[in-house]
């Protein structure tokens, strides 16, 4: 009879506690089938891969994205000042030799699957990747991506290849240029047990094919992040593997001093040099 009593004191007990935990919100919360993500930045200059996109002036830039809870995600991206290659094509006439921000908006849609593998933690994320210039419309441009990640303890490591297709851009380009690209990158971040809010970064990559600049590069990345509540705080150098003597012979060989001068020589040679040379960065983001 008593142990009879006392089970159904515990059950009851139990049903309480059970009860008081989803009146307390400690019950796990179900996922939801959609989340929602983004920033907004504020940036010294804009620089892809290594290289200045918004002729060395600040830049204001957005996204967002929506993920599905089985790994699907939709993302945008945006950014104020860009510019593009297209820009040195016609520097042999025109004496601009560098990207400029004439072009307008840059807008960046993505999409593509995450999924990391439970026993291995190695997180598996590929997808398709637009470039939009609505002010230069010939410039679109597009990539499939893959890349691969995984986080040891306070360290984070990923290698990802990017590989634009032939396409239509690239025939702007003339003739003699490859009418595909490959992009290939490691990138690695830890962040101090001791100090969670800083994070030190660096990244490492190489492009070959029809986005080459001046000739076949590698870009790089060396920074530090500060998190303040929503805000990051970060300072990098960025830079790339083009000298000044690549940029005196990229002119030589497209005839972009037939008949000038020294000087306007000497000019072309720095506008070209300028876009690659090693610069730091300052950025200000906040997400939402």
């Amino acid at each position: 009879m008593n142990s009879k009593f006392l089970c159904a004191v515990a059950a009851l007990v139990c049903g309480f506690a059970s009860e008081a935990a989803f009146a307390d919100g400690t019950a796990p919360a179900p996922t939801p089938e959609f989340t929602v993500t983004g920033d907004g930045a504020i940036v010294s200059q804009y620089r892809f891969r290594g290289l200045a996109s918004s002729d060395n002036l600040p830049a204001v830039q957005a996204s967002f994205t929506v993920t599905d809870k089985s790994g699907f995600y939709l993302s945008f991206w945006g950014s104020s000042g860009s510019g593009d290659k297209g820009d040195l094509v016609t520097g042999g006439t025109t004496g601009n030799f560098y990207i400029s921000p004439k072009d307008g908006t840059e807008i960046d849609i993505y999409g593509g699957y995450s999924h990391t593998l439970a026993k291995s933690g190695i997180t598996l994320d590929g997808g398709l990747y637009g470039y939009i210039y609505p002010n230069r419309v010939a410039n679109n441009l597009f990539e499939v991506y893959g890349d691969l990640s995984k986080t040891y303890g306070p360290v984070s490591v990923k290698v990802g290849l990017n590989w634009a297709p032939a396409q239509h851009y690239f025939t702007l380009l003339g003739p003699n240029v490859t009418h595909y690209s490959m992009y290939e990158y490691g990138n690695i971040s830890y962040t101090p047990a001791k100090v969670p809010a800083l994070t030190f970064h660096a990244e490492l990559g190489h492009t070959g094919g029809g986005l080459d600049y001046v000739k076949e590069y590698i870009d790089y990345t060396v920074g530090v992040g500060y998190k303040w509540k929503a805000l990051t705080f970060d300072i990098s150098l960025v830079g790339t593997n083009i000298s000044r003597g690549d940029a005196a012979n990229y002119i030589a060989a497209t005839g972009g001093c037939t008949g000038q001068s020294a000087v306007y020589c000497g000019n072309a040679t720095n506008s070209v040099y300028r876009v690659g040379k090693f610069v730091p960065v300052g950025s200000i983001t906040a997400a939402f």
